[in-house]
């Protein structure tokens, strides 16, 4: 049986106290000194953090004692309406209408108007899986609105279970007489793995694994930026191990095209640790037809994105409009997205790097 539990801004203190208990699950709820709600979420395998009245973003994971969320700047999150304002999170909702680094003539903020808006309603819900098994869902809506402009309803959610994965939803509800476009990306922000392997349902070729050869604002090109760049496009297999952190700083970006998927439409990727054990993302490419990849090393933070699924690419409106990569909603249409994530532990690893090679991924040195 489900049972949902309404959240009010005023339930959240400046002391953390439970406001959620099961038999596998304890909610934990609590202010931060600068105003953030926040929900703490814990399993017998670690906790996740959701900030339920700011667009719904994990704030970070930890499980079987591993920390899956880059490092940054920002030790907590920051009262923000921009993403580049609190960027320290593990994953966020990337969109709606507009998507990914503005170009020189685009208006819309770094990846759109979702990540930090304020919801409407959030609420905790306890669950079953399709299989039966024990969850818990942070869940709720926001309504953007604008007169004669889009008008939409999103409905995020995070549902964790008994195991080391999260499964991050979207539903967007077009609730105007006019189509809508849309740019979704589901942004996860993994730690950077020195030496870390990362693998693919595709083959680490020009032709399925590109480098992103424009510059975006944001980065100084280096000699050696460039030059890595170069080799990136000419030998992506490159940047399939993390061995030499220091490539990576500026960033760079790189998009795998036509993933294969099994039997169920599901593709899967995968950034293995040395240690055996490793992170995982897992979707269908029939909600999401783009795959990117963020990779930074720099001095203030450090990220591997190594599985960012997406309806586009994340070059802004206009590049994105040219390629045409922008969705669109009818009038009254609802589309959902759901990206799943988490943790392997070095068995659970070694299978799934066998099934990804499987799906077409290259498995080699």
């Amino acid at each position: 049986m489900s049972v949902s539990i309404p959240l009010a801004p005023d339930t959240f203190g400046p002391a953390a106290r439970v406001v959620a208990q099961s038999d596998t699950f304890t909610v934990t709820a609590w202010r931060t000194g600068l105003g953030i709600e926040m929900l703490r979420i814990e399993n017998g395998r670690g906790h996740v953090e959701v900030l339920p009245f700011m667009g719904q973003m994990v704030w970070d994971a930890v499980f079987d004692g591993v920390r899956l969320t880059m490092d940054s700047a920002f030790p907590e999150p920051r009262p923000a309406t921009s993403i580049v304002e609190t960027y320290g999170c593990l994953a966020y909702h990337s969109g709606l209408l507009r998507n990914g680094c503005p170009g020189p003539e685009d208006d819309h903020p770094l990846h759109g108007e979702m990540p930090c808006k304020r919801m409407d309603s959030a609420r905790v819900e306890f669950d079953t899986d399709a299989d039966g098994a024990p969850v818990v869902r942070v869940a709720g809506h926001v309504d953007h609105t604008l007169g004669f402009g889009p008008n939409y309803r999103a409905r995020p959610s995070v549902t964790v279970g008994t195991g080391t994965t999260i499964a991050m939803g979207m539903e967007v509800e077009n609730r105007s007489a006019l189509p809508m476009e849309l740019m979704y990306m589901a942004h996860v922000n993994f730690a950077f793995v020195a030496n870390g392997v990362i693998h693919q349902a595709a083959p680490f070729t020009p032709d399925r694994t590109r480098v992103r050869s424009s510059v975006p604002a944001h980065v100084t090109p280096t000699e050696d930026y460039r030059a890595f760049l170069q080799e990136l496009g000419e030998r992506p297999e490159a940047g399939r191990i993390l061995d030499r952190p220091e490539r990576w700083d500026p960033e760079q970006v790189i998009y795998v095209d036509a993933p294969g998927t099994d039997p169920k439409g599901l593709t899967h990727a995968m950034l293995e640790r040395p240690t055996g054990d490793g992170f995982v993302m897992t979707y269908a490419p029939a909600e999401f037809p783009r795959l990117g990849r963020w990779i930074l090393h720099g001095a203030d933070a450090t990220v591997a994105a190594f599985a960012l699924p997406a309806t586009c690419e994340p070059e802004g409106y206009l590049a994105e409009k040219a390629k045409g990569n922008i969705a669109t909603l009818a009038a009254g249409e609802t589309r959902r997205f759901t990206a799943r994530f988490g943790y392997v532990t070095a068995d659970e690893a070694a299978a799934l790097s066998g099934q990804i090679a499987a799906l077409g991924g290259k498995d080699k040195d």
